[in-house]
């Protein structure tokens, strides 16, 4: 199984920058699709970027040019930089990733535990 770590989340006040990071750890052959999600309270999870392993680049709309992600793949892990936040960015963020374990197996996912952003003054 691979684990995926969050870090990086904290409170800003509007108008900063964060950047988050997810570490993927565990028996990878190789990792395809990463993904940031988000979770505000009350509401349903909803896509803000994704990275496939050659670097292309897929954005929500309400964060396409504030938000930019970015992958190192010898340390399998994916970042999302955060910039001109405004207070309806605040959610939890979840790392999601595609991977698999040797080149016969087929596909698996993984989720990270989530690590919170609150923009606020």
């Amino acid at each position: 199984q691979v684990q995926l770590v969050e870090s990086g989340g904290g409170l800003v006040q509007p108008g900063g920058s964060l950047r988050l990071s997810c570490a993927a750890s565990g028996s990878i052959f190789s990792i395809y699709d990463m993904v940031w999600y988000r979770q505000a309270p009350g509401k349903e999870r909803e896509f803000v970027a994704a990275i496939t392993s050659v670097g292309r680049t897929t954005y929500a709309d309400s964060v396409k040019g504030r938000f930019a992600i970015s992958r190192d793949n010898a340390k399998n892990t994916v970042y999302l930089e955060m910039n001109s936040l405004k207070p309806e960015d605040t959610a939890v963020y979840y790392c999601h990733a595609d991977w698999r374990r040797s080149w016969a197996a087929g596909r698996e996912d993984s989720w990270g535990q989530g690590t919170q952003v609150t923009v606020s003054s």
